[in-house]
């Protein structure tokens, strides 16, 4: 171990207390233990991170370090580490920070229980019209996916009895294994591989799933569609994607949802927006216009003398907020339209109307001749 900076593969600084050590190890050992990391470095790592704490982990053996650049002292013969995790000083041991990393996976230390499998995740599509998104809507979908043989419940054996004990681990599901290197002797666990992880042996299949303990299968799932819900979106129900191989919870069904267009409103999160068209003359004048909404009309008052291009804003008659009481709003531009042909009445009544503005009628323009002027 001499040589090695033990500070630096643990990621901390010389002045580090106990407690940022003991994290330092906890995260790094979890990352690389060979049972969870399977990239070709990993084993090696994990190797430095152990001779690392087994100093650092020690008081003695790290006072020891930091004045000789030896965890024995003036004396060091070698590292003495033999891979048995329990017989560790320091921080409760590696025992104890390896029974906190392996519950979170089900188990590892061969006391607790086996690993749960976990079926895959299935993703599919599904097309609502603008009025469903808007609304909610119910809908039965039908897909296939992995389920669970029921005639073996999942064991893959025939009639579900069909199997032995596993010699190998002897029911545990994982195996322990010795391995000598240079620092002494290492002992590490992993799902047997003899029988998957199960503990069992089947010793006669399942004719229904020929072994496999599940089957892919047609299968109709009803569906809420929330009100509200936008283009792009995804409904994921808990449990109902493929079965694992063998006993486990199911995965999940993902359901991506794509939105139709409407004729006349444009979406915009939870605004609706469209382009109202009337006469120049409403936009003039004022006047009421009958305007849509996603459910029924509203008479909109356009006040005189409104300009092209103003937003209109009706609160409260927009999309639904996604699983809340509340609403969006609906915005409305006003796009003032000019006759296309104009007969020769009209244009003389026009000529009359503008003989009576003067430029301060149209401050605007007034403006903008004056700018280029000054220009």
């Amino acid at each position: 171990m001499a040589g090695k900076d033990y500070y630096e593969i643990l990621g901390v600084n010389k002045n580090a207390d106990a407690d940022e050590i003991k994290s330092a190890y906890r995260r790094l050992a979890k990352k690389y233990h060979p049972d969870l990391n399977k990239s070709p470095e990993a084993p090696e790592k994990f190797k430095e991170i152990n001779e690392a704490y087994e100093v650092l982990g020690d008081e003695k053996k790290r006072a020891n370090y930091d004045q000789f650049g030896s965890a024995d002292g003036p004396q060091f013969q070698g590292s003495g580490f033999d891979g048995d995790f329990s017989n560790f000083g320091g921080f409760g041991g590696f025992s104890d920070i390896f029974s906190d990393i392996f519950s979170a996976f089900g188990g590892g230390n061969g006391r607790g229980p086996r690993m749960q499998q976990r079926g895959e995740d299935i993703t599919i599509s599904m097309r609502l019209s603008f009025e469903e998104a808007i609304f909610g809507v119910e809908k039965l979908i039908s897909f296939n996916r992995v389920e669970t043989c029921s005639k073996c419940n999942g064991t893959g054996a025939k009639n579900g009895k069909e199997f032995t004990t596993c010699p190998d681990c002897k029911g545990a599901g994982r195996v322990r294994i010795q391995q000598n290197t240079m620092f002494g002797t290492t002992i590490r666990e992993s799902v047997c591989p003899r029988c998957g992880g199960t503990g069992k042996m089947i010793k006669e299949r399942c004719e229904e799933c020929g072994g496999k303990g599940c089957k892919r299968v047609p299968a109709q799932v009803r569906v809420k569609v929330p009100a509200g819900i936008d283009d792009g979106q995804t409904i994921r129900m808990r449990g109902e994607g493929n079965a694992p191989a063998g006993q486990g919870v199911s995965g999940d069904l993902n359901i991506k949802v794509t939105v139709g267009q409407h004729s006349i409103f444009k979406r915009v999160g939870t605004d609706l927006l469209f382009d109202l068209y009337v006469p120049f003359t409403t936009c003039l004048l004022g006047g009421k216009v009958e305007i849509p909404l996603t459910k029924g009309t509203k008479i909109l008052e356009i006040e005189p003398g409104t300009q092209n291009g103003t937003v209109m804003r009706v609160k409260g008659k927009g999309v639904k907020v996604l699983n809340r009481e509340a609403y969006g709003d609906l915005l409305v531009t006003i796009k003032s339209e000019i006759p296309k042909n104009l007969a020769k009445k009209g244009r003389d009544l026009l000529k009359e109307l503008e003989s009576k503005f003067d430029e301060n009628d149209y401050p605007k323009a007034k403006e903008f001749k004056s700018k280029m002027k000054n220009s």
